[in-house]
Order: structure tokens, then sequence, then C-alpha cells
């Protein structure tokens, strides 16, 4: 569970987080205050992922934001400029990197597909 405020609780299906970063673990598991990443595996709820939870990681800080639309077979990732989310771009070979999180790139072409082995050599 993270808890970005008083009014905001979510349960993501991913979170990374950096030691000393912008959030922490509570004596009783939760974290308190933005991940660095975010990761939300959506089926039916695409639309609150990508509305209202989008809007509120935002407001929060979450400096980059990533969901897998299942049903829609498309992957948004996100990272945070100046307040606004951006579009993450792949490079030249089809790749997502983060740019919080060095070595951290996906190929989202091969995971749509289905294709791990290609996903994991990408990792």
């Amino acid at each position: 569970t993270v808890r970005l405020d008083s009014d905001n609780e979510f349960q993501p299906d991913g979170v990374l987080l950096i030691p000393g970063g912008s959030s922490q673990l509570t004596s009783y598991g939760y974290i308190q205050g933005a991940p660095e990443l975010v990761v939300e595996i959506a089926a039916s709820s695409a639309a609150i992922d990508l509305g209202d939870k989008k809007r509120v990681y935002r407001r929060n800080g979450v400096q980059e934001y990533l969901v897998w639309q299942i049903f829609d077979q498309k992957l948004d990732w996100f990272y945070l400029e100046e307040g606004v989310y951006q579009s993450l771009s792949p490079n030249d070979e089809g790749i997502l990197c983060s740019g919080v999180f060095p070595g951290l790139w996906l190929n989202a072409t091969q995971l749509l597909q289905n294709n791990l082995a290609a996903v994991l050599a990408t990792l």
C-alpha cells in the first residue's frame, strides 16, 4: 500500500524505490510518500489508472508511471517533467528506457507479444 497523502492510498501492482528517495517504509510495511516508479496493470481499470490515479501520482511527484493496458495491448510509460507527465518514447531499437533507473529497459513490443525471453534479454 502506498500512502501518497492524507486523501490517497493506493495499492499499485508494482513500485520501485530509491533508498533515501522521496518515500519510506513505515513500521507497518506501508510506503509513505511517492515512489520513484509506479506500475499498474490495467484490465477494466484502465480509465481509472489513466485518469484519477495518474493525476494523483503526478500531483504527488511520482517520477515515472507505467500502465500496461491488457485489453488494448498497449503500454504507456510516463515521466514527470516540470510537474507534467510526458509520454516516454522508445529509442531507435524500440526500447523504453527509464530515466530514473539506469539499465531499466523494456522491450514493449516483445512484452505485448508475450515473448518473455526477449524481454529478459533486453533487461
